[in-house]
């Protein structure tokens, strides 16, 4: 973050500081009443900010300080303690026991200071006894009178031939039916080390179930300024915004240099204790050896350029040098620490890797017919010409891949970037998935992952990657990516392609799933039985993949085998896109969770 976004970032929080200073004044209903400040607040006359969550007090029509407690049981609060953080409350209308059934104080910031008994509740007909218990006055009348019995009391020793046992209550104060006050404390937020000191408590954020406290250095005695001292106040403010800026300067030079430094150790620490797996470690002069000086350019992408080169002057490598910019390591390290590991048919081989300084390579296998996505989508002489059967045999190894990565290793690994660009084709036209810069490791045990970020690219994304509103993320977010690839392979085109004369057919999982068993599906006019069949199941698998809600897509288990089966034992899945009616409103689906990414 650079000092000018922290200027941004400090102008207004200096503002609403100085703004709000005033609004967070100590303030009373009346003058002999107890004094409102942090962690209470006045609920209509103060904002969030100047108080605790569930720290809300009112003035009653009396002007008495009302505390509401749940649910809806109004207290009077008579004195607040500061340092010793308790409450002394009484019931304005003199019959607290009435409100038993409705207060729960375990839903509520307080609790009772003193010890809690469970209480019998007897109707008595006799004139008033003062060995039955505590009398309850507002409960009986002129005929009868109610009676509090303590649990420890023993009822044998009591005159109950005339009383009736109305009700019970567990875990009560023994206040309430002793008499009209009984106290109340709270733990939290724990202000009694600023009290203590002479400081004022206050909070950073209010508005949040976990907010931050801080000790400011004296105690508001009064809500009214002169404009004079506003004034001096607005001097102060914005003379530390100008300090502040300074400061951000130098704190932002000191974070970069130590987020490079941490990085540096992290990336020295793995690359140490990986010394014992098979990929060699080059210098970056080996690098520049391998490649004659970075000659033969393959490709190039957000994450760098890769060029052709040889190791030993015999066998062809792919070297991926990876841009600065993406400084933080995160992302060579899992791609070192993942393929690394991991040898299988379908999953491209990392032969070595460079970590000189702040310069990061990887040198792969080298795979000539390059990646997937230019099989099915170039178009001209270039485009590699790939019969139905070559597409399944591509489908089943992609599959066995990712199903490889989910249940075949030590760890479950999850790709999160299935996408015809990062699976690659050999000499065979066998393909390997690569580019693990997202991967994720965790416990194949482990039903859902955290992330604290969308990753991936739009229109493979999973729904629940973008919103868990959607479900959580699991290995069932490759498989939503899997799916979207194969019905990509199926069209020959992306999912989503505007240049299509048929605008029904711009989204085409929408219109595959509208159209799959139509009879004058264009697509199957245009191609033979066999192929009609392949193409069907692909189909149909494709559907599976994608359904909405995580739990309804296969595994890649079930893929495979699905891959492997008859055309005619797959069913036909649920329709992915309910809530569409017409039938190019599908592709809205991935363009509006474009702006439901998770803060």
């Amino acid at each position: 973050m650079s000092p000018f976004v922290y200027f941004f970032w400090l102008l207004p929080l200096v503002v609403l500081v100085l703004g709000n200073d005033d609004d967070c004044m100590q303030t009373s209903c009346r003058d002999d009443g107890p004094i409102i400040r942090f962690p209470f607040r006045h609920q209509t006359q103060q904002p969030q900010h100047c108080g605790y969550p569930g720290f809300d007090l009112n003035c009653d029509h009396k002007n008495n300080t009302v505390l509401v407690l749940p649910f809806s049981v109004n207290v009077v609060v008579n004195k607040i303690n500061y340092v010793t953080q308790t409450i002394l409350v009484y019931d304005h209308e003199i019959c607290l026991p009435k409100k038993l059934h409705d207060l729960n104080l375990s839903a509520s910031p307080f609790h009772v200071k003193y010890y809690l008994y469970d209480y019998t509740l007897f109707n008595c007909s006799d004139p008033p006894r003062r060995d039955l218990g505590n009398a309850i006055p507002c409960l009986g009348d002129s005929t009868y009178q109610i009676y509090a019995v303590n649990s420890q009391t023993s009822l044998d020793s009591l005159p109950l031939t005339s009383c009736t046992k109305t009700s019970e209550f567990k875990s009560v104060p023994g206040g309430i039916f002793q008499k009209s006050n009984f106290s109340l404390e709270w733990s939290e937020p724990a202000c009694s080390i600023c009290e203590d000191e002479g400081k004022r408590c206050s909070s950073f954020n209010s508005t949040t179930s976990d907010p931050h406290i801080r000790c400011l250095d004296q105690l508001p005695t009064t809500n009214h300024h002169g404009a004079g001292a506003r004034n001096i106040k607005l001097i102060e403010g914005f003379g530390s915004i100008i300090a502040a800026i300074i400061l951000a300067a130098f704190v932002y030079l000191y974070i970069r240099v130590r987020i490079y430094r941490e990085n540096q150790t992290m990336i020295g620490k793995f690359l140490r204790d990986y010394k014992a797996l098979k990929p060699s470690r080059f210098s970056y002069s080996d690098i520049k050896r391998i490649t004659r000086q970075f000659n033969e350019k393959l490709g190039e992408g957000g994450y760098g350029i890769v060029y052709k080169g040889k190791l030993n002057n015999e066998i062809d490598v792919a070297v991926k040098v990876l841009n600065n910019s993406n400084g933080n390591g995160e992302e060579f390290v899992n791609e070192v620490s993942t393929i690394g590991r991991i040898h299988h048919v379908n999953v491209v081989r990392l032969l070595g890797f460079c970590a000189d300084g702040f310069r990061r390579a990887l040198v792969y296998e080298f795979l000539p017919n390059g990646s997937l996505e230019k099989s099915i989508f170039q178009a001209g002489s270039n485009r590699i010409t790939l019969d139905w059967e070559k597409l399944k045999d591509i489908a089943l190894g992609i599959a066995k891949g990712i199903e490889y990565l989910h249940e075949g290793c030590d760890q479950q690994i999850l790709h999160f970037d299935i996408k015809p660009q990062n699976v690659l084709l050999d000499h065979n036209l066998n393909p390997k998935i690569c580019d693990f810069g997202l991967a994720k490791l965790c416990s194949k045990e482990q039903s859902a992952v955290t992330m604290t970020a969308a990753r991936g690219t739009m229109g493979y994304i999973a729904p629940e990657v973008l919103s868990r509103t959607f479900g959580r993320v699991s290995y069932k977010s490759d498989v939503y990516s899997f799916g979207m690839l194969l019905l990509e392979m199926v069209g020959g085109r992306k999912n989503e392609d505007r240049n299509v004369n048929n605008t029904s057919q711009v989204y085409f999982p929408q219109w595959i799933y509208n159209h799959i068993n139509a009879e004058d599906n264009p697509m199957w006019a245009q191609i033979d039985e066999e192929g009609n069949s392949i193409a069907r199941k692909l189909s149909i698998i494709g559907l599976w993949c994608i359904q909405w809600c995580p739990t309804d897509r296969p595994s890649m288990k079930a893929v495979v085998q699905m891959l492997e089966g008859e055309c005619d034992d797959l069913t036909m899945p649920p329709n992915p896109f309910p809530a569409t009616t017409n039938p190019i409103d599908g592709k809205h689906y991935q363009t509006q969770m474009s702006i439901i990414l998770e803060e």
